[in-house]
């Protein structure tokens, strides 16, 4: 099982970025995926999440709610992750996760409910 993020840079606040998230050795259809986030010297906190095949449900935190999109392609095992009007505190090393213990589109933000974590991308938004 392996998760793969990437589409990190540096940027200046208000501008955008997409993050991917790309999945291998498993049913991919079959999990949520979450975005994560963790800045120096905090823990890593949910950003988006959304559920596995069937309904498509998404969560947002309330900081980027509005900000950020979240969305599935099935067919080539990838989450994206659509950033817009970027802020400095959205610095933070960003990593996807795959929800191994999320049932259906019972979305959780715990990031113990994920797991297959990977590198993570840097996201640095300067002011």
């Amino acid at each position: 099982v392996q998760l793969q993020a990437s589409g990190g840079g540096a940027v200046q606040a208000g501008d955008s970025l997409s993050l991917s998230c790309t999945a291998s050795g498993f049913t991919f259809d079959d999990y949520a995926i979450g975005w994560f986030r963790q800045a120096p010297g905090k823990q890593r906190e949910a950003v988006a999440c959304i559920s596995s095949n069937g309904q498509i449900t998404a969560y947002y935190a309330h900081s980027v709610k509005g900000r950020f999109t979240v969305s599935r392609d099935n067919a080539k095992n990838m989450v994206n992750l659509q950033m817009n009007s970027l802020k400095p505190e959205d610095t933070a090393v960003y990593y996807c996760g795959r929800g191994y213990a999320i049932v259906g589109a019972n979305l959780s933000p715990d990031p113990l409910e994920y797991d297959s974590w990977g590198q993570g991308t840097l996201v640095t938004v300067s002011s």
